[in-house]
């Protein structure tokens, strides 16, 4: 079974990571992200699970885009 925590977190990297995507975008293969991408976007999902939306409401939202823009990278 799945941490609840662990899926939240899953969710919210896929989201990040396929927010800005549009139809022609996906179909240009794949991406290379970053390191450090790739380090904040799991840093800041690990520090958003921590408010889970039924509990917390957008606060959630707002930990992980704070946590972005510390890291010095977009949503």
């Amino acid at each position: 079974m799945i941490n609840f925590k662990q899926g939240l977190a899953a969710l919210a990297v896929t989201l990040a990571v396929s927010a800005p995507a549009s139809p022609s975008y996906a179909q240009g293969g794949s991406r290379e992200i970053s390191r450090e991408r790739a380090h904040a976007i799991h840093q800041c999902s690990v520090l958003a699970a921590r408010y889970p939306q039924y509990l917390w409401g957008n606060m959630e939202i707002y930990q992980y885009r704070a946590c972005m823009t510390e890291h010095g990278q977009p949503e």
